[in-house]
């Protein structure tokens, strides 16, 4: 008789990577997503990071519910991103799409065979390479309180006060003119003037992400253009190094409301002589953009210019 039943532990493939004894080391030296030891599945030329996960979290229904979690989301991404930060110094790295579960070592080695064609090129074409992400925001200031059109008056008033002169006067009058109507129309008046402003803010963060995506182009050499974030994950996503003067990690890391709307989120793969030097121009670039902020990331292993994942995930024959 056949046995179908379900195997206590599945395999979590973190990248494809060549084998040489100093990734055996690196990968011995760090836990998984499962709090479990990573080691190489080899064959040949090619390799892939591994580590065993239990089944029973794993399998597809469960894996899928978990990553509807967002703590579970994030857990799962530091630790994915934690085996493929100790093997990127090491040498190119292929980083495979957060939880790609196979059901045994035995269908890795077969991946890596079938594919071989595919990861040897882009192999070579990414040693020496790194990946920075940069994305664009709108950066409107403070909203204020819209329930309250004195308020919004009043809070136009003082921060109009840092702007520049012909701005100052005409915001000054427009808000004086708001705080001489009844409170229904200054409430219609200060809305329209903050649409207005969110309008103009969102065309500033466009022309400088033209600007941004100029001169990070003529340092990079490649790009992928990834879908700008919005909801609960643009409200996790931790900030980068930003345009201005901010220190990494700021004040929405960690989870808190950024304000403003993404509307560039960009990665490059650049030659990791050339680093510190894009970083360093594309914010460069950025400065002096009133209503725009900009995010560095990096550098990371190149994720976004790995293979497409295969699906995984699926229960294959015994």
């Amino acid at each position: 008789m056949t046995d179908n039943a379900q195997p206590p532990h599945m395999v979590y493939a973190y990248a494809v990577l060549r084998p040489t004894p100093e990734a055996a080391r690196a990968v011995a030296a760090v836990r998984g997503v499962a709090d479990e030891q990573v080691g190489l599945v080899e064959t040949g030329d090619l390799a892939a990071a591994v580590g065993p996960v239990p089944a029973e979290e794993f399998e597809e229904d469960a894996l899928r519910a978990g990553l509807e979690r967002l703590p579970r989301l994030a857990a799962l991404a530091r630790g994915h991103h934690g085996v493929v930060a100790a093997l990127a110094p090491l040498g190119a790295v292929l980083p495979l799409r957060l939880a790609t579960v196979y059901r045994d070592e035995d269908r890795v080695r077969q991946i890596l065979q079938e594919r071989r064609d595919q990861f040897l090129p882009l192999l070579e074409r990414l040693a020496g390479h790194v990946e920075w992400g940069v994305k664009v925001y709108t950066d409107p200031g403070d909203p204020g309180d819209p329930g309250d059109p004195v308020a919004q008056a009043d809070h136009s008033d003082s921060a109009d006060q840092a702007d520049s002169g012909a701005r100052d006067g005409a915001a000054a009058s427009e808000a004086a003119g708001e705080r001489a109507l009844g409170p229904g129309r200054a409430y219609l008046a200060a809305r329209v003037r903050r649409r207005r402003g969110a309008e103009d803010a969102w065309q500033a963060a466009a022309r400088a992400a033209a600007r941004i995506a100029e001169e990070a182009g003529s340092l990079a050499v490649g790009r992928v253009a990834h879908r700008p974030q919005r909801g609960e994950l643009a409200k996790a996503a931790a900030g980068g190094e930003k345009a201005g003067g901010e220190q990494p990690g700021g004040a929405h890391a960690g989870g808190a409301k950024a304000r403003g709307e993404n509307i560039a989120n960009d990665a490059y793969l650049v030659p990791a002589a050339r680093a510190e030097d894009f970083r360093s121009r594309v914010l460069a670039a950025a400065d002096g953009q009133p209503g725009v902020r900009v995010e560095v990331t990096g550098p990371w292993a190149p994720y976004s210019f790995s293979l497409p994942p295969e699906a995984a995930v699926r229960p294959e024959p015994a």
